[in-house]
């Protein structure tokens, strides 16, 4: 690897990790040392290729996308557990976020199963449209959608304060995606 790339790799780095850490942090399920793992593993294999790579955040965000789904298929038996305390936010909070609905919200985002989860994060979130996203997991299409019409009628029961028309508004605050790091 040529010194320029390297050094553009550490440049992307300490640029981006904190916004992928916490895509990562939600793909998991708010489990932060998975995160990290995940997170570390897709820096691997986005710096063994780096020299090839055109939209680096882009390929490093596929790549945490298809490991989480690897590590779900996996399917180890072993209870979810949620956590206490919620990522430090980095991102500017939309005008109307409410911290306890906030907070309400991650809660309930760890009940959800994890491909629930995981078509929630990549449709809401990430904004990608169903195609991409059951691309991505590997999945038919009408499976993404009646999987983020039973995960968002699972959200509102967790958190009733939840309009019917506004989940995706309310999911947004939570995340810091690279448009709102362009504006």
């Amino acid at each position: 690897m040529e010194a320029l790339s390297h050094d553009e790799f550490h440049e992307f780095v300490a640029m981006r990790s904190t916004v992928l850490l916490r895509l990562a942090v939600l793909l998991t399920g708010g489990d932060r040392h998975a995160a990290e793992d995940l997170l570390q593993i897709a820096l691997m294999k986005a710096y063994g290729r780096w020299a090839h790579i055109e939209q680096p955040e882009a390929y490093v965000r596929q790549i945490l996308y298809r490991q989480q789904v690897n590590r779900w298929r996996l399917r180890r038996h072993h209870a979810e557990t949620t956590v206490g305390v919620l990522p430090e936010s980095g991102g500017p909070a939309g005008a109307g976020a409410d911290p306890e609905l906030r907070i309400a919200l991650w809660a309930a985002l760890g009940r959800l199963s994890k491909r629930q989860r995981a078509v929630v994060v990549l449709r809401y979130f990430e904004d990608l449209p169903e195609a991409e996203v059951a691309a991505l997991l590997g999945i038919p299409v009408g499976t993404v959608r009646s999987t983020a019409h039973r995960s968002l009628a699972k959200l509102r029961s967790l958190v009733p304060e939840l309009e019917p028309d506004r989940p995706a508004q309310q999911l947004r605050p939570l995340s810091y995606t690279a448009k709102e790091n362009q504006g």
